[in-house]
């Protein structure tokens, strides 16, 4: 790999960095955005607003990846992804700056909200010519390879987010975090937004594009080009089902869901949740690089549905192994403790609420997402037909019904699950890191072993995927034509995957159910990418293209 080719994949992968960087951070911290920027509404309805303004980023990155790989295959890669990084960055670093509504009223949640549909309209065009301008640049044989080190910046991105947030709360201490040091995070993303900008600036333009100019084939119209006719849409509609659909939610699993199941459903702390992620992209990250280059020898495909199919088929007894090891008296408490909650069903809702507005306020609704907050496994005993909703309880280890609207039913549930057996969100056998090298024990070496499998399996579809997606398209409309099917699976699919799982869990009573979500549409893509996805790994994406299109046979 030459100097240049070097420069080239670093000014590419420092905006996937950025992508993730962002969006942990203010995943994790939307709570105290929140209370900054939504402070004349109550607690609740400010954090509604601070997840619905999260959602906004991921629902405008698909007309990102339109608008901007329009202008992509138009104008050329170089010069759109440098204003990618731009608007991206410049978003992340002003919100650092931006005054509170203490400050300056409802013109700090307007500003918060344009600033993330900015940064969402952004990414949308920020993958898709990383990946472009990277495959373009590589020679035959070895765009999964060069195209992996993409894939490994989202990682990067991630676990110095990671970092950054405890390195944060160290130093200003708790009180002091919540005051002002969030902002902090955000304002060290200037750094990274000079380095991009910097290193882009001084880039050439791909040598397929320049050659598509040079010969005159290039699209005058990208949008109806790509998905105006059969011919080149059908292709999207593929990459999307057969390809990034399951790639998403393999990603999200193994990295997003499975902090969330670490924090939220086994109750591990924060800094100890946080250190075992940290560990598992540390020792998986590497995965990336080695199934980008495997990629090249065998193929793309037998290893993003490889991928998928390994996923499909460990999640469960992965995710148990978490639980028992985790939270052991919680798993016990699980196993051997039976719990009902008893309603008629026609009276429950299904608590599916991504943006965090809806309202479930039916008795049964109350009494599931009380046992699903406590973690508690139950099941459904169904009362006769027409049985008021007033009626339903939750019995526990056989004991007196607890009904759901007596005004004491948080302190008798509590009460209850606890002489039953149920351990308190404290209880000393949960796993706890005492620094980021207490990894020697039993405990915390399984938890990062399984975390780091979740994470490999990450990286089997991750890691050459964009390599894939490149050389599915053709050269006059590849911007155009990967962005939206990635930004779709990602930001939709995967999006999605957290709220669809936990209304799961809350429907069913298993914190095992919402695994489903992920391994059926892995399923779906193993299935149509083993069926419809031809590979293409040996494709010539440099080769003269006839009427408009590669032959994709």
């Amino acid at each position: 790999m030459s100097k240049e080719e070097r420069k080239v994949i670093l000014g590419s992968s420092l905006g996937t960095v950025f992508e993730w960087y962002d969006f942990y951070l203010y995943g994790s911290l939307a709570g105290l955005i929140g209370t900054h920027f939504f402070s004349q509404y109550p607690e609740g309805t400010r954090n509604i607003f601070a997840l619905l303004t999260f959602a906004a980023g991921f629902l405008v990155r698909p007309f990102g990846a339109l608008v901007f790989g329009r202008i992509g295959d138009l104008v050329g890669r170089k010069y759109t992804f440098l204003v990618t990084i731009v608007i991206m960055g410049a978003s992340t670093f002003v919100v650092g700056l931006l005054p509170g509504s203490e400050s300056i009223g409802i013109l700090a949640p307007i500003l918060l909200i344009v600033l993330r549909c900015l940064q969402g309209l952004a990414l949308g065009g920020e993958y898709g010519g990383a990946a472009t301008y990277v495959a373009e640049h590589a020679p035959n044989g070895r765009r999964g390879f060069y195209t992996s080190f993409i894939q490994i910046t989202a990682t990067a991105g991630l676990f110095l987010s990671l970092l950054v947030i405890l390195g944060t709360r160290t130093m200003t201490g708790e009180a002091d975090f919540a005051a002002w040091g969030w902002r902090i995070p955000f304002l060290l993303s200037i750094v990274l937004l000079g380095i991009s900008v910097w290193i882009r600036s001084t880039l050439n333009e791909s040598p397929a594009f320049k050659k598509m100019k040079e010969e005159g084939t290039g699209s005058k119209a990208p949008l109806s080009e790509a998905f105006g006719t059969w011919r080149n849409a059908k292709w999207a509609i593929l990459a999307l089902l057969g390809l990034t659909m399951g790639q998403a939610v393999v990603w999200y699993t193994g990295q997003f869901y499975a902090l969330f199941f670490l924090g939220s459903i086994l109750k591990v702390d924060g800094p100890t949740t946080n250190l075992l992620i940290a560990w598992s992209l540390l020792l998986g990250s590497g995965f990336f690089v080695f199934f980008g280059w495997l990629s090249d020898k065998i193929g793309r495909k037998p290893i993003i549905l490889g991928g998928c199919l390994l996923a499909a088929l460990t999640y469960f007894p992965l995710f148990k192994l978490l639980t028992a090891e985790a939270n052991p008296a919680l798993h016990r408490a699980q196993q051997t403790i039976p719990v009902q909650v008893l309603t008629d069903p026609a009276t429950c809702s299904f608590q599916f609420n991504p943006v965090g507005t809806a309202r479930f306020t039916q008795p049964c609704d109350i009494a599931k997402a009380a046992l699903s907050r406590a973690s508690v496994q139950y099941s459904v005993e169904a009362l006769p037909a027409g049985t008021p909703a007033s009626e339903t309880a939750i019995r526990i280890n056989g004991g007196a019904p607890i009904r759901a609207t007596d005004p004491t039913f948080a302190q008798q549930l509590t009460a209850g699950l606890s002489s039953a057996g149920y351990p308190l969100a404290s209880n000393p056998s949960v796993v706890k890191m005492s620094g980021p090298f207490d990894i020697f024990r039993e405990q915390p070496a399984v938890l990062i072993g399984v975390l780091t499998l979740l994470v490999i399996y990450v990286t089997m579809v991750y890691g050459p995927i964009a390599a894939a997606l490149v050389e599915l398209f053709p050269t006059r409309i590849r911007y155009t034509s990967m962005s939206l099917p990635y930004h779709i699976g990602n930001g939709w699919f995967g999006g999605l995957l957290p709220a669809t799982s936990l209304a799961m869990v809350a429907q069913t009573g298993d914190i095992y159910y919402g695994l489903w979500y992920p391994i059926v549409i892995a399923l779906a893509t193993v299935v149509i990418g083993a069926l419809f996805i031809p590979e293409t790994k040996d494709r010539d994406i440099f080769e003269a293209e006839e009427s408009g299109t590669n032959a994709r046979a």
